[in-house]
């Protein structure tokens, strides 16, 4: 494969190429020649069907049309009502990226508006959705790229050379390894090292942000773990506990690619950015900066469910839903040709929310699972959505005739709008007296980017972010908690609400701040819908600790809870034990090994223990640092 741009160029007609060069594992051609750009007749096709590699054609950036000129060509070919908010250039890759309130209409009847873009300002329309909810940050978040469109272009060509180029490494026996750098009978700092005779590819890289500092972090320091090794880095979600070191990577100097899916990059970005936040107001020192959060953005490579694509010369990755919150994945590898295929499963939900689709399936090849436990026990049975809606429901009732506040909370992804979800509906139906909700923390931004991504929901929530006038997230109801003054003033003078925050663990946040404050006051409740992690203020509560501690600066301050304290646990973004079993029934080709990880120990070995039993498969519970042979 190392000479496929040299071989695809002898297909093209001669002197028509200006420039031949990889995008990852994609491959551009550009011409000078506007009439071989406009229509190629067939030709890229061709290319595309004899190599199976996904091929494009581009219009040299030397015979682009004036950014400004083409700015005010777009803007009068596109209709008014698809509400253009921004127009925004890559002049290194000659693209033009569009965003509109509604792409059907910019698209145009079978791309009838795209091709006009193309033919008269020669750059290539990228649509993307406006955000119903505007984000300053989201916004910043994403002109990194831009700004580094040179660099990211080079960067790029790089990964496809390290693809295509051959093997690197001396080839003596094939084997596959995966090693639990954590993880591994934990829940919390998710992050395994898959070994390959060719590749070092790690696959998520997280924190437990309940463990204290000792135990919060990765074993980077297991000596099969080389930073300068490492050829890939794949997150498949954007929760702090498969994310949470990323960026601690690229202070080390990791300059190689991350993969995950579109929502995971930008709402990672936001959380990790959160992290920093709030590690500088518990006094503690970042141990990576907001610099090395934008090096991460820069180096990211996002890719959509069920696309496949090489990521080194003997890895194949494919994402696919995974039902656990917006963007989460189940990360599909295959070694070799055909040497072994596995299924990290990361968190999934195998079963409907009120936000999203249940997790796939359906794979090509398996013949290894990692599925998490979080709730793998044989008694972690979890209420139904409907049992769970109705406890949430009589909760906020009962509360708010107390004239109390309830206080929920929440992970900034996931579990937020699922409640929020939830609350809407019940407000709409009239099963609930329409009271404020307050979304404070990253909860606003957040939703903002669910708006930006509605292919990535279910149908239902789809249909309603796509009727601007019925989206759930745009209801008057939803209030965003903007500065401490604010927040002072709904525990002081605003009477009975909701209150959705962060953390959802209680382990810094705003969350913690409303708790401090509203925790003497027996007319309020509190209401867990996330896991908390062993080690949490939130478990602690669970087990029934009623005098909190709080530091602030040096000093410390004992208040007694004497809130109303719930647990709903039928809102998880996890699948539970009956779930679990569930999906390794159903899972097809049924793989031949199941790894267990991501849970308790007493839940890893539980369900592992079933898992052999019902389905005769060869299962295990690895703890971390320890290595398992794949093949």
């Amino acid at each position: 494969m190392s000479s496929i741009i040299s071989e695809i160029t002898k297909m093209l007609p001669e002197g028509k190429i200006s420039e031949a060069c990889f995008e990852g594992a994609n491959i551009v051609i550009y011409t000078k020649d506007r009439s071989f750009f406009l229509n190629n007749e067939g030709t890229i096709k061709r290319v595309v069907d004899e190599f199976k590699k996904r091929v494009e054609l581009r219009p040299d950036p030397s015979i682009t049309l004036d950014m400004e000129e083409a700015e005010k060509i777009i803007k009068e070919i596109m209709p008014e009502e698809a509400n253009i908010s921004n127009v925004i250039f890559d002049p290194q890759r000659s693209q033009v990226v569009i965003e509109t309130e509604k792409p059907g209409i910019a698209i145009g009847k079978q791309g009838s508006l795209l091709r006009e873009i193309r033919k008269r300002t020669l750059w290539v329309p990228v649509i993307r959705r406006t955000p119903a909810l505007r984000s300053k940050l989201i916004e910043t978040l994403r002109s990194v790229i831009y700004k580094n469109s040179d660099y990211r272009r080079k960067f790029l060509d790089r990964i496809g050379h390290r693809i295509y180029n051959g093997w690197i490494r001396e080839k003596k026996n094939e084997w596959v390894r995966i090693s639990y750098l954590g993880s591994g009978r934990q829940v919390g700092r998710s992050s395994l090292l898959l070994q390959t005779p060719e590749s070092r590819v790690l696959l998520d890289c997280g924190v437990d942000v309940a463990a204290s500092d000792s135990n919060m972090y990765p074993y980077l320091e297991a000596p099969e773990f080389d930073i300068k090794e490492l050829d890939a880095v794949v997150i498949s979600h954007a929760h702090l506990d498969h994310s949470g070191l990323l960026p601690y990577l690229f202070k080390y100097g990791y300059r190689g690619p991350v993969y995950c899916t579109e929502p995971t990059k930008d709402v990672m970005a936001l959380l990790l950015l959160d992290f920093i936040k709030i590690m500088r107001s518990e006094g503690k020192e970042p141990i990576f900066t907001s610099d090395d959060v934008e090096e991460m953005i820069k180096h990211t490579i996002t890719i959509n469910y069920d696309e496949v694509t090489d990521i080194t010369p003997d890895v194949r990755l494919t994402l696919y839903n995974a039902g656990h919150i917006l963007g989460s994945a189940m990360v599909h590898l295959h070694i070799g040709n055909g040497l072994h295929n596995i299924l990290y499963s990361a968190d999934i939900k195998f079963g409907p929310t009120s936000l999203l689709n249940p997790a796939v399936t359906q794979f090509p090849r398996l013949e290894t699972l990692l599925l998490e436990s979080t709730y793998g026990g044989k008694d972690n049975i979890l209420p139904s959505k409907k049992e769970s809606e109705q406890m949430l429901a009589e909760i906020i009732i009962e509360t708010v005739k107390r004239g109390g506040k309830v206080l929920i909370p929440v992970l900034g992804v996931g579990r937020s709008q699922e409640v929020m979800m939830i609350v809407h509906n019940l407000i709409e139906s009239g099963k609930l007296e329409k009271v404020p909700v307050f979304l404070d923390g990253m909860v606003w931004d957040v939703t903002a980017i669910h708006t930006a991504y509605p292919e990535f929901l279910n149908n239902y929530v789809k249909k309603k972010i796509f009727h601007k006038n019925d989206d759930p997230f745009l209801s008057d109801v939803f209030k965003r908690v903007g500065s401490s003054k604010e927040r002072k003033s709904i525990i002081e003078e605003t009477g009975p609400c909701i209150i959705l925050a962060t953390s959802g663990m209680l382990v810094g946040g705003p969350s913690v701040e409303y708790l401090k404050e509203l925790a003497s006051g027996a007319m309020h409740s509190l209401v867990f819908v996330s896991y908390q992690g062993e080690g949490s203020l939130g478990r602690r509560i669970q087990r029934g600790e009623r005098e909190l501690i709080f530091t602030t600066g040096n000093r410390q301050e004992m208040v007694k809870l004497n809130m109303n304290v719930f647990t709903i646990e039928g809102f998880s973004g996890h699948s539970d034990r009956r779930q679990l079993m569930s999906f390794v029934a159903k899972c097809q080709p049924r793989p031949k090994r199941v790894i267990v990880n991501h849970g308790e120990s007493s839940r890893c070995l539980d369900l592992a223990s079933s898992i052999h039993k019902v389905y005769r498969v060869e299962t295990s519970a690895p703890r971390n640092l320890e290595a398992v042979r794949l093949k």
